[in-house]
């Protein structure tokens, strides 16, 4: 496709298209099994991610700074999910492949803004598994609701002010040549691919933005569980070493859940051909909101006997009645 009629273009110019051309999978047969496959996740990713928000909410036994960070996580999930999963089907189930200039733009700052959130509170989590294994006797001093409240915040302003930043760049990029995005929604790199000005300040926020949102967070996160390995070693009964442990395994989960298969997306993104991208990259983003609160909420000690409490109440109201 072709964007704007834009036969005077000079350098100086800025050319922005009314519409993108999203174009997805390419020869592949019987697409619309896996597009079946994103309706079922996102249900599934609505349900469980809104029964997590609404058991934290409600008990207040789950008014703790590691399930506020938890209720966070499910947050970024549920709205992550929302703003990624409809649009991909209406735009290859229902072949609504263009979308405008201003929607794509939208599109960019919300499913990364999310993403960084998501990205943020696994960092937030790390904190939390360092800070009751390393220092549990200062725990409760160091790690409260209000802490975790204000870290929060601040991550928040920090996703929503990055990706701003962003798309402001965005608009300072001219698309002269193709308005065809070889992706499976608005993606800033594939954004970025089209662009045919030279354009420092957001070619320099390409390649900043996924240091912040990603590495800089792996690395806080490696950083935490080296000190929480050394803290592990100095811990004489083993049965206690088990248990500090056990406490980390979901995190760790959650971590590899997320972060593997996008370091894998990067690494193998230029010798992969685009259908097995759009895949893997896919499936990197909508897989992880509908997991975290399984491994991490759903299966725990705390949120198990929350459930048990819940189904109590409603059997003694129904025995009343």
């Amino acid at each position: 496709m072709s964007p704007l009629n834009s036969a005077d273009f000079t350098n100086d110019s800025i050319v922005h298209p009314d519409f993108f051309f999203i174009s997805g999978f390419a020869g592949i047969p019987h697409t619309n099994y896996y597009y079946g496959f994103l309706c079922f996740v996102y249900a599934l990713t609505v349900v469980v991610n809104t029964f997590v928000m609404f058991m934290i909410y409600t008990d207040h036994c789950l008014h703790s700074p590691k399930y506020i960070a938890v209720f966070n996580l499910a947050v970024s999930d549920f709205c992550g999910s929302t703003a990624l999963i409809p649009q991909m089907i209406d735009t290859f189930l229902f072949k609504s492949h263009l979308i405008s200039f201003e929607a794509c733009l939208t599109s960019v700052f919300f499913i990364f803004s999310f993403i960084s959130m998501q990205s943020f509170t696994l960092t937030v989590l790390s904190y939390d598994r360092y800070v009751a294994i390393c220092f549990p006797l200062r725990y409760n001093e160091i790690v409260t609701n209000k802490s975790i409240l204000a870290i929060s915040m601040v991550l928040w302003i920090l996703a929503g002010t990055a990706n701003f930043i962003s798309v402001i760049f965005i608009t300072r990029l001219s698309f002269c040549r193709s308005t065809v995005i070889d992706s499976y929604f608005c993606d800033i790199g594939a954004l970025h691919l089209l662009a045919c000005n030279d354009n420092t300040p957001s070619a320099v926020m390409n390649w900043t933005h996924p240091i912040m949102i990603l590495w800089v967070p792996v690395l806080f996160i490696t950083g935490t569980y080296i000190c929480i390995a050394r803290a592990l070693l100095k811990i004489a009964e083993v049965s206690e070493r088990l248990k500090a442990m056990k406490t980390c395994t979901s995190h760790l989960i959650l971590v590899s859940v997320f972060y593997l298969p996008i370091g894998f997306a990067f690494a193998l993104g230029p010798i992969i051909d685009e259908n097995a991208r759009i895949i893997n990259i896919s499936l990197t983003t909508i897989l992880p909101p509908v997991l975290n609160p399984i491994i991490y909420s759903l299966k725990t000690e705390e949120f198990t006997e929350s459930i048990k409490k819940l189904y109590r109440r409603k059997k003694i109201h129904c025995w009343r009645l």
